[in-house]
């Protein structure tokens, strides 16, 4: 299965309204940034074992570690999750600038960004 049929799997396997919600967000990224890579990531390690959530991701970001490595990951990702749907943004600067500009906006039950 290539990526796009992964995706369309996992999102398809969602319950309603997850399925809707998850298939609106995937479209509305595509159509922002149309030309970005497509990443899909099933939760498993090396060793087959679940360590995570799916993740459906989307462009390309560097991620540099301490030891002077470094790893292409995805720029923002999407993952269902027990009790919603969690939205990833990697490499801002400001880790709070999300929070602050839209944490009233949008977020959990209490209306704040996390």
């Amino acid at each position: 299965m290539n990526t796009e049929e992964q995706i369309k799997a996992y999102i398809s396997a969602q319950s309603e309204p997850k399925r809707s919600e998850m298939q609106t967000l995937h479209e509305v990224i595509q159509n922002i940034r149309p030309n970005s890579k497509l990443w899909f990531l099933d939760g498993k390690n090396s060793e087959n074992k679940t360590v995570s959530n799916p993740n459906i991701g989307y462009g390309s970001y560097t991620i540099s570690y301490a030891d002077d490595k470094t790893k292409e990951f995805y720029q923002i990702g999407l993952s269902a999750n027990t009790t919603g749907i969690s939205v990833y943004i990697m490499g801002l600067d400001d880790k709070t600038y999300l929070a602050t500009t839209y944490g009233k906006k949008i977020g959990g039950r209490d209306g704040l960004l996390h």
